[in-house]
C-alpha cells in the first residue's frame, strides 16, 4: 500500500479564496450543510482548490491523499453535520485553548449541535467528496478523515447531555447505540463506493491520563475515569465494522491544534494500555512534536500486536520553521528500538488547518516542512540499522 515513509496527517492551509466563503459559513446559522446552496460560486471554487491541492500533493511526493480537508469548515463538526438528525449553531462561546502566554484562547463558536431527529450517516456529502477525491487520485491511495467516534459521543452526551426527556434519545445509551449506527451505514457506502482507508481523527484519550492539567473535564475529573472503558468500546465497535467490510482503520491522536495552539496536555504512557493497545487501529497517527507527549516508552504496549503501525509525529505543524532533525531522528531511533522501523512511519503531529483559519505559517513554509520530512523519512529508512 504505502510506499513512503513520510505521511501527511490530512489537513493542509486552504487558499485565500476559498477561505473567503469558509469565514462567512463560520458567522452564520441559518444555513445548511454543505452550503454549497447557500453562496454562488462556493462549490466551484472548492472544487477547483481541491483539484489544485491533490496536485501538489503528488508534485511533494504524497502517496496517501486527502483534499486536503478543503471541503470541511473543521476537522470533526462538518462529518457530524452531513448526517440526518443534526442542526448546526452559534453558541455564545467556542472551545477553550491555550495561549502562546499561556493564558486562555477561544476558538470560533459555530460549535452548537441540536438532535432533531435519529441520526443517520446514509447519503453523506463526504462520500461525493470521496468520489472526486478517488478521481483525481488515479492509481494512488486516499483516505477519509473523519471524527472519532467515541469522541464524537462524548461530545453530544457528556459535554452538550443530548439525552433525556423530551429528547429524540432518552437516555445515553440509546444515543450511543443511535451515533454507532450512524457510523456504520456510513462506513458501509463508503466501502461500497470504492473507500478502503478511513481515518478516525480523536484528540479525547488524554482526557483519560492522571498526568493531564488541562482535562476539559476540570472539576469533573472524577467521572472520566468511568468513561474510559465505554469510550475504547464505542471505538472499537466502529472499527471493528470497518474490519468487517474490509477497510484499513486508522487513527490520528492529538491534543489539539488550532491557529498554532493546543488544548491540552497528558503523556501517552499514562494512556498506553487501554488507548493503544486495546484500540484495534491498524495505524496510529500519535503526536510527539513536544514533552507533553511524554517518554516514548508508552510504544511498548504496542510491542505484541505486530501488525500494527504507528506514524511518529515528531515533526510540527504548528511552527513556521523547519523542524530539528537530530530530535526527530532520536525519536525514530528510540521508536525503533521498542518496535522495529518496519512498523514506523513519519509525519507532523497533526495537520496544518485543523480548521479551515489554519496554523500560523504560509503554504510555502508548510511545504517545506512536507519537503523536510519527505527528505528526513527517505535518509532514515534508507540507513537507519536500529
Amino acid at each position: 500500500m504505502t510506499q513512503s515513509r513520510f505521511q501527511i496527517v490530512g489537513s493542509l492551509l486552504r487558499p485565500a479564496e476559498l477561505l473567503t466563503y469558509k469565514d462567512q459559513i463560520e458567522h452564520r446559522d441559518d444555513i445548511q450543510y454543505p452550503f454549497y446552496n447557500d453562496f454562488p460560486g462556493y462549490q466551484d471554487v472548492e472544487t477547483n482548490a481541491i483539484k489544485q491541492v491533490i496536485a501538489e500533493e503528488k508534485a511533494h511526493g504524497i502517496d496517501v491523499l486527502t483534499d486536503g480537508e478543503y471541503s470541511k469548515s473543521m476537522w470533526h463538526l462538518d462529518f457530524l453535520w452531513g448526517f440526518q438528525g443534526i442542526e448546526r449553531y452559534i453558541t455564545d462561546h467556542g472551545y477553550t485553548f491555550e495561549d502562546h502566554d499561556g493564558g486562555n484562547f477561544e476558538t470560533r463558536k459555530d460549535i452548537g449541535i441540536r438532535i432533531t431527529a435519529p441520526l443517520s450517516g446514509k447519503n453523506h456529502h463526504f462520500i461525493d467528496i470521496f468520489k472526486e477525491l478517488k478521481a483525481q487520485a488515479g492509481d494512488q491511495d486516499v483516505k477519509t478523515t473523519v471524527w472519532g467516534a467515541a469522541h464524537a459521543f462524548t461530545e453530544l452526551s457528556v459535554f452538550d447531555h443530548l439525552y433525556g426527556e423530551g429528547q429524540v434519545y432518552p437516555t445515553a445509551d440509546a444515543l450511543r447505540d443511535g451515533l454507532i449506527n450512524a457510523y456504520k451505514e456510513f462506513l458501509t457506502e463508503y466501502q461500497a463506493a470504492g473507500g478502503t482507508i478511513i481515518q478516525f481523527d480523536d484528540c479525547l484519550w488524554e482526557l483519560f491520563a492522571d498526568d493531564n492539567q488541562q482535562s476539559f473535564f476540570g472539576d469533573g475529573k472524577g467521572g472520566v475515569e468511568d468513561l474510559a472503558d465505554e469510550f475504547v468500546a464505542i471505538n472499537n465497535a466502529v472499527v471493528d465494522y470497518g474490519h468487517e467490510l474490509g477497510l484499513k482503520v486508522w487513527t490520528h491522536n492529538c491534543r489539539g491544534n488550532y491557529a498554532s495552539r493546543h488544548a491540552a496536555g497528558g503523556s501517552y504512557a499514562a494512556i498506553a494500555q487501554k488507548f493503544l493497545h486495546d484500540q484495534h487501529y491498524d495505524r496510529f497517527f500519535l503526536e510527539w512534536d513536544d514533552d507533553r507527549a511524554g517518554s516514548i516508552e508508552a510504544l511498548k504496549a504496542l510491542q505484541d500486536r505486530p501488525n500494527v503501525e504507528v506514524v511518529l509525529g515528531a515533526l510540527s505543524s504548528k511552527t513556521n520553521t523547519l523542524d530539528d532533525e537530530d530530535r526527530v531522528r532520536q525519536l525514530l531511533d528510540k521508536a525503533s528500538a521498542i518496535l522495529g522501523k518496519d512498523r514506523l512511519y513519519l509525519s507532523h503531529q497533526c495537520g496544518f488547518a485543523s480548521c479551515d483559519g489554519g496554523n500560523e505559517l504560509t503554504a510555502a513554509q508548510q511545504w517545506a516542512k512536507i519537503d523536510q520530512g519527505q527528505r528526513i523519512a527517505a535518509d532514515y529508512w534508507a540507513h537507519a540499522t536500529v
